[in-house]
């Protein structure tokens, strides 16, 4: 598992850094979690528009985004679905000092596919017979993974459901697998579920039951754009992106 992952960091390095090169000098590199794919891209698009500055968006698990930065992939801007990337970078010194914020919010939910019969009214039905399979972020390294076992560690079910776990690459990968029909459940970011027109959500994880969701956000210390990823990172925290934040559903960090 540890070597498939280091591989497919090598190779994602090697990706971001065929995209540096296509790009011209002058385009801000943005990696964000996978689960901003598409508000970051809307918000991206706005900002070109608003401050003549190309934006070239690399998406992935925050994990991975984090190794690829690790490795020397040269990217500007950091959008990490957890504050633990963000750690891991900043004890390495790779954050541009003062520049971190926690800028996000979200909610779990269980989603099953929009036409499924399966009784899922709390938890606790994940571990009964109903439910075979349930598709998670990878839950030893991806953040909504990690958060979602938390969760369920919390409430005594991780257990009982570790069994049927299904781990995929990153938390819309999880959301595919119920919309192909590949798993019966999966616990994704209430986010995620709003965008797909498969799925059904089953079951909202309360904000006071959950985990603590929070996005982080820091400029890169070898940014080759430091000014231009500050300024976007402020841009993020504007009253025009925080309008298309809630739009997707996500809220204010807490």
């Amino acid at each position: 598992m540890r070597a498939r992952a280091r591989r497919a960091a090598a190779a994602a390095v090697l990706a971001i850094i065929g995209l540096a090169r296509q790009s011209p000098a002058q385009d801000l590199i943005v990696s964000a979690a996978a689960s901003l794919t598409d508000v970051v891209g809307e918000i991206a698009r706005a900002y070109e528009a608003e401050a003549k500055t190309r934006i070239a968006l690399n998406f992935g698990a925050s994990n991975l985004l984090a190794r690829q930065i690790e490795e020397g992939a040269p990217v500007d801007l950091f959008l990490s679905a957890d504050e633990a990337s963000l750690d891991r970078l900043d004890r390495k010194g790779l954050l541009f000092p003062g520049t971190r914020r926690s800028i996000l919010s979200n909610l779990l939910v269980v989603v099953v596919e929009k036409t499924s019969a399966i009784p899922i009214d709390s938890p606790a039905s994940l571990a009964g017979g109903a439910v075979r399979s349930l598709a998670l972020a990878e839950p030893a390294s991806v953040p909504a993974g990690i958060y979602a076992r938390e969760y369920l560690e919390r409430l005594g079910l991780w257990e009982k459901v570790r069994a049927k776990v299904i781990p995929t690459e990153n938390v819309r990968a999880a959301l595919a697998a119920v919309e192909s029909g590949n798993a019966d459940a999966a616990i994704v970011y209430r986010t995620d579920a709003a965008i797909s027109r498969k799925v059904r959500v089953a079951y909202v994880v309360p904000a006071d039951d959950g985990p603590r969701i929070s996005y982080g956000a820091a400029v890169v210390r070898e940014s080759r754009r430091n000014e231009a990823a500050r300024r976007f990172l402020s841009y993020l925290a504007s009253p025009s992106a925080s309008v298309i934040f809630r739009r997707y559903g996500f809220l204010p960090a807490r």
